[in-house]
């Protein structure tokens, strides 16, 4: 059961959808953090798993060896058996040769014995192999796996700082941007340009006035020059009575 439980949980992650995971995590990093250390948990428990399961399966194929050649070896002594029987019937002693007759059915016995123990054998053999197999691909799953799962945590902590380092340019090139109404350079533009605004209402009121006093000397001279020929025109008109 703790080896179908291990094998189990070997194809479940193996076949872990990397991005689907991702996709529903808030924090990827972070999520990526704790994957890796649960999947190299579950690499170092399966390691142990398989080891257990291997040493298993090779115990068996070191029992079923044992059985063969077991088999042959009773097989052997069997024939032996058999032909000494013989040569002590052929001389005549049939009481020994019905022992060593006797000592040929206990080999082959038990060279029955061992072959029928190494016939059971070869299916579990055969299964446990196939476990063994399918646990060692499920391991080189997990450990490709372990390894984009290295690489993908990686890109995006070089990613996070990219967005960060971009995020405070955007936010410095905010602060200085002439068309941003809210920026402070942009506000200081406007109060110069009030400044100047009020500057230019002054000068247009100054002019005002300078081309009022002006316009008044421009009146008084045309009063003296009036005055003037009205004089000249006095001495003309005395000149002529006198005359």
């Amino acid at each position: 059961m703790t080896k179908q439980s291990i094998f189990g949980r070997i194809s479940q992650l193996a076949k872990a959808n990397i991005n689907a995971i991702l996709d529903s995590a808030e924090d990827p990093a972070k999520m990526l953090d704790q994957m890796v250390r649960d999947f190299s948990s579950s690499i170092s428990d399966a390691e142990s798993a398989i080891a257990e399961t291997i040493g298993n399966l090779r115990l068996l194929e070191d029992d079923y060896r044992e059985d063969q050649e077991a088999a042959v070896e009773w097989g052997d002594k069997a024939l032996a058996a058999s032909r000494k029987a013989d040569e002590l019937r052929m001389v005549g002693n049939a009481a020994d040769a019905d022992k060593f007759d006797n000592l040929a059915k206990v080999a082959l016995g038990r060279q029955l014995t061992s072959e029928k123990e190494a016939k059971t054998a070869e299916p579990q053999i055969q299964a446990q192999t196939a476990v063994v197999n399918q646990l060692k691909n499920g391991l080189n799953a997990m450990k490709e796996k372990l390894v984009q799962l290295t690489n993908k945590r990686a890109e995006l902590v070089a990613r996070s700082k990219t967005a960060q380092a971009q995020a405070q340019v955007m936010d410095a090139v905010k602060s200085i941007d002439m068309m941003d109404p809210t920026s402070e350079v942009n506000r200081f533009e406007d109060k110069i340009r009030r400044e100047e605004a009020r500057v230019r209402g002054a000068q247009e009121l100054a002019a005002s006035s300078l081309d009022a006093q002006f316009e008044s000397l421009d009146d008084l001279g045309e009063l003296t020059e009036v005055d003037a020929r009205l004089a000249a025109l006095k001495a003309s008109n005395t000149a002529a009575i006198e005359g």
